[in-house]
């Protein structure tokens, strides 16, 4: 499903394959990738972790995952949740724990309601499922969440409401205050209410006090490695939530999938287990890139490039660009111009963003975001000359 008022013929997915299949920039050289959303896949320590648990005897965490998932996998997601293992289920990543849920929890002809802006395949997901869709807004610059214009956006036919925390793609966190009021909206309208959390672990205890599943019965969280950990090879997910939700989660399971994978949830048991040293893989490699593109980002507001904040934790921004209502086009120039991919706002349904990923090394971030910069201000320098005549 593509939007045809905003111009788009791909989804984000497809977009990001054709960036990822390019191999140079005209005289510019090869793209800096600074559309990433996640941290740098930790190489090294999974080569190593890899090699230890697989030469002989093979670690005891390749075991089948068939019926319920990896055992070691659940039981550290138990822990780590702190809730009994019929309040959880291991997928095929996220977008496999969205796709289940959206099939087993709704049927055809029947409404979700997504966030915009959003990931596309909040979307996508649920049109090519045969259901209905429908959009609230979660409005700039902070991007919060407003329970009565999720209400203002219900149906009688809608099911089921989606929302991120942290936000994709802004960064931003919910007020748990704010998912309160959505809870109390989920128990008087009869809703479930499902939090991407694929981004939370960003967030400390501070901010994110807990999992959404844990402030009520009507809330369902999904997350994976994909993102804090940057192992989306692995493709290792979950579902959190109340058992009668996940009842109906495992029978269709049951029925039309035949279990996750032995070999990447084993890989992915030994990660958790290990965890401290791949959070701290993605912390030093966020901390490398906060101050240099903090300090972009002050120029350039104050140079009138861009409106927005960098938000103080994760590796995601969402800036407007000041003068640039078409993202897309801007981003197609830069590449081709600066060597620079920057995610279009219009696939978050927002014309005039961009969303920059900034967990990458300092100096590949800093000349990405130099470029960047000098795109922004040669574009609006030749719209201006084209208008002039």
């Amino acid at each position: 499903m593509r939007d045809a008022a905003l111009g788009l013929d791909e989804s984000y997915s497809q977009w990001v394959r054709r960036v990822v299949a390019r191999t140079g920039a005209g005289t510019a050289g090869p793209l800096i990738p600074l559309f990433d959303s996640s941290v740098p896949e930790p190489r090294e320590l999974l080569t190593a972790l890899v090699a230890r648990a697989f030469a002989p005897p093979v670690s005891n965490r390749y075991t089948s995952a068939f019926a319920r998932g990896n055992p070691f996998v659940v039981d550290w997601l138990r822990a780590h949740y702190d809730v009994p293992a019929e309040n959880l289920f291991c997928t095929t990543g996220a977008t496999g724990a969205l796709s289940l849920l959206y099939r087993a929890l709704t049927g055809p002809g029947e409404h979700i309601l997504v966030e915009t802006p959003g990931f596309d395949l909040f979307r996508d997901l649920a049109f090519h499922s045969g259901r209905t869709v429908g959009t609230f807004v979660r409005a700039g610059p902070a991007f919060g969440i407003d329970a009565g214009a999720i209400e203002a956006a219900l149906t009688p036919q809608t099911r089921l409401v989606v929302l991120s925390n942290l936000h994709n793609p802004s960064g931003e966190a919910v007020s748990y205050d704010d998912l309160r009021d959505v809870a109390a909206l989920a128990d008087r309208r009869h809703l479930i209410v499902i939090v991407d959390e694929v981004y939370g672990d960003f967030a400390g205890p501070d901010v994110r006090p807990t999992h959404a599943a844990a402030l009520s019965p009507r809330f369902v969280s999904v997350s994976s490695l994909t993102k804090n950990f940057g192992l989306s090879s692995l493709r290792c997910g979950w579902i959190v939530g109340d058992p009668a939700i996940l009842a109906r989660v495992r029978d269709l399971a049951g029925r039309v999938e035949f279990g996750v994978s032995n070999l990447s949830h084993a890989v992915a048991a030994l990660v958790l287990e290990n965890s401290a040293a791949f959070a701290d893989h993605a912390r030093t490699m966020i901390a490398g890139g906060r101050p240099v593109i903090d300090g972009y980002f002050d120029a350039w507001r104050r140079e009138g490039l861009i409106d927005g904040r960098l938000p103080p934790y994760g590796c995601i921004a969402f800036p407007r660009l000041v003068g640039i209502d078409d993202s897309a086009a801007f981003a197609r120039w830069l590449a081709d111009r600066a060597g620079v991919a920057v995610a279009p706002g219009e696939y978050f349904g927002a014309p005039g963003h961009v969303r920059i990923g900034f967990a990458c090394e300092a100096d590949v971030l800093d000349q990405g975001l130099r470029r960047l910069g000098e795109g922004m201000r040669d574009y609006r320098g030749t719209a201006r000359r084209s208008a002039a005549g």
